[in-house]
């Protein structure tokens, strides 16, 4: 039996600074169109939820349900590679806004 007296408090960790690069064009790019793929992804699972697997090539079962959620991300991973739906274009418009509003001289004043 598991006794919570004896686990040691959490430590408090310093909040680190941004790292290099992270604001970069790739990396706002990249994040964007995962954040695209993940919503694809969000809207592509009830579709494989209502599909009867029992008449599916491999027979539907236990394990082929485990395996479903990896192969919807891969779907909507491909379907953003393919060009996505516009999702990816405009969170990258709107990182790019912010980056913008962050510059060292507004960070910390109000509007």
């Amino acid at each position: 039996m598991l006794d919570a007296t004896n686990l040691a408090a959490p430590q408090q960790r310093a909040i680190r600074p941004p790292l290099a690069g992270a604001g970069s064009e790739a990396s706002l790019r990249k994040s964007a169109r995962d954040f695209e793929a993940q919503a694809l992804g969000f809207l592509l699972q009830p579709m494989f939820a209502t599909v009867d697997m029992s008449k599916s090539s491999f027979g539907g079962g236990a394990a082929e349900a485990q395996w479903r959620p990896m192969l919807v991300e891969a779907f909507a991973a491909s379907a953003v590679r393919a060009g996505g739906v516009g999702i990816a274009d405009a969170v990258y418009r709107e990182l790019l806004r912010n980056r913008g509003a962050q510059t060292p001289e507004t960070v910390g004043t109000q509007p």
